[in-house]
């Protein structure tokens, strides 16, 4: 094993936590593999640097990772700290993403100037968000509200809701609450009302596809039930050949031996709805995701994509 591994992250608050979260990991098991020192390397990423733009305009979710993966592969780096919602589903053959750590709170939430509900918003306020998956979720339980485009990270967007460009914003859960930001959340969607995207709340640690002394490093601190899942929900998302502008929510869950998985997909438009759900024992959990994601592909007839 190296004695000096290097962890690699965008630059933003919520990213660098994530980092430090992945290097308390390893520190674990310093000993065990003879690291001598973790550090971590701020990466700004072409993402970052545009804040104005629609993420499918401008590139998709691999704007969030290009430059990461681009140093990994170069061997700048020897691991890339994610948030697995911003990996596209299909990755370079030559990079591995199978370590995942136990899973934050998936959820969505909504957050007001006056700590409204959202059925008690007015009628014509205007809601921030970045998804159209959220935008689509939320137009049925309010049709009566505006839905516009917002970027930047979290204080960014909150400011912009503070100083009024928007009346409401909806972010994750899970940002939220790394960064310890939860007091200013109004409302908490249930996971009936909003599903997730696939991968929402887990940090993916990703590595060289031949560099057998980290992966086993990842494998040791890999939370094996959030990988199930994450795995599940990544394997619809591949299926659809899902990227940012994608119109899907998934959700995968263990109980009683068995993973449920649940989602949702919009047509382009977002006035067609096509649900699904199904459990599998666990020792058939591989197979549930690519299961899935063919039936609601099928049921869609393809509405979700764009016409090429």
């Amino acid at each position: 094993m190296k004695k000096k591994i290097t962890i690699g992250t965008r630059g933003s608050k919520l990213a660098l936590i994530y980092a430090k979260i992945a290097e308390k990991n390893i520190n674990k098991f310093k000993s065990k593999f003879s690291i001598k020192s973790v550090s971590i390397k701020k990466i700004i990423t072409k993402g970052d640097k545009i804040q104005n733009k629609r993420l499918s305009d401008i590139g998709g979710k691999g704007l969030f990772t290009k430059k990461i993966e681009k140093e990994l592969l170069n061997k700048k780096i020897d691991i890339a700290v994610h948030a697995l919602k911003d990996i596209p589903s299909m990755e370079s053959k030559k990079l591995f993403t199978n370590c995942f750590l136990k899973r934050n709170d998936p959820r969505d939430v909504l957050i007001t100037r006056k700590k409204q509900k959202f059925k008690s918003l007015k009628k014509n306020s205007i809601v921030g968000t970045s998804s159209f998956r959220r935008e689509f979720q939320l137009r049925r339980i309010r049709k009566d509200l505006i839905y516009k485009l917002i970027r930047g990270n979290v204080d960014t967007r909150i400011n912009k809701l503070k100083h009024k460009f928007y009346d409401a914003i909806i972010l994750s859960y899970a940002g939220l609450k790394s960064l310890k930001m939860q007091k200013n959340i109004s409302q908490v969607f249930s996971l009936s009302e909003i599903i997730p995207s696939a991968g929402q709340g887990v940090i993916a640690l990703q590595c060289r596809k031949n560099d057998f002394e980290i992966i086993k490093l990842l494998q040791v601190i890999n939370h094996k039930p959030t990988n199930i899942c994450a795995n599940a929900e990544r394997d619809v998302l591949k299926v659809l050949d899902g990227d940012c502008e994608t119109p899907v929510g998934v959700n995968a869950k263990i109980n009683d031996n068995k993973l449920n998985i649940v989602t949702e997909l919009f047509s382009l438009d977002g006035k067609k709805r096509f649900y699904l759900k199904s459990s599998k024992k666990l020792y058939l959990a591989h197979l549930a995701g690519k299961e899935l994601g063919e039936k609601i592909k099928k049921r869609s007839k393809n509405l979700y994509k764009k016409k090429r």
